[in-house]
């Protein structure tokens, strides 16, 4: 899958490196030179200097043959101007603008945006637009750190179930982050409530994934 990602920060650099984990071809767009030195530097020449609303640089990118283009640009009127110039004269088959608001989120997808998230790890599921087969997977390694994001669904015979978040023995260095439940996805508090069939998005140090493997799922 040929993706073209917009936008060379935090967010674009952790997204294109993961693509290539995977085994994606990617471009990087990005103009400021030091960031795309940076990134060629550690991922190798993946990054074209340059515009990303220009449809110049677009044409140059080879959008035209992108399967997908994600616009992760610390400004939402460049991502929705990427989006809508990839999905308009490229006939780029999908489009997905991080939104740094989220009161832009309804403007975006009234003007034919995909989809809109603002998280690394929720924009690879856009991407994939699969779930992992996996109970438990990961989503972004944040290696530096040891640290990693990883999603999992409790289950029925879960120790964690029906009890409160504050109640939970969760392993050292761990929090849970998100709480989706019935297909509504929300900030996890203390008072959160797990239910058998949530999936909840948390972080955890490398060596802990285990003991909330067992901890979600057994």
């Amino acid at each position: 899958m040929y993706v073209v990602v917009a936008g060379g920060g935090k967010v674009g650099f952790y997204l294109a490196k993961t693509l290539l984990n995977e085994g994606h071809e990617v471009l990087v767009i990005e103009r400021d030179r030091r960031k795309a030195d940076q990134i060629n530097e550690e991922l190798g020449s993946v990054v074209l200097r340059g515009d990303a609303a220009e449809a110049s640089t677009l044409a140059e990118a080879g959008t035209n043959r992108a399967d997908v283009v994600v616009a992760v640009t610390g400004e939402d009127e460049d991502n929705l101007v990427i989006c809508q110039m990839a999905k308009k004269k490229f006939n780029v088959p999908r489009t997905i603008a991080r939104s740094n608001n989220p009161k832009n989120d309804k403007i975006f997808r009234l003007l034919g945006i995909d989809a809109t998230v603002s998280r690394t790890d929720l924009i690879m599921q856009q991407i994939e637009q699969r779930l992992p087969e996996q109970a438990l997977v990961h989503l972004r390694a944040l290696r530096e750190a040891d640290l990693e994001l990883v999603e999992g669904a409790i289950a029925p015979q879960s120790p964690a179930l029906g009890k409160a978040i504050r109640d939970i023995p969760l392993p050292k260095d761990t929090l849970i982050l998100v709480v989706i439940h019935d297909g509504r996805t929300a900030v996890a508090t203390p008072e959160s409530r797990l239910q058998a069939g949530d999936q909840i998005v948390a972080l955890t140090r490398v060596e802990n994934e285990g003991e909330l493997r067992s901890l979600l799922l057994a």
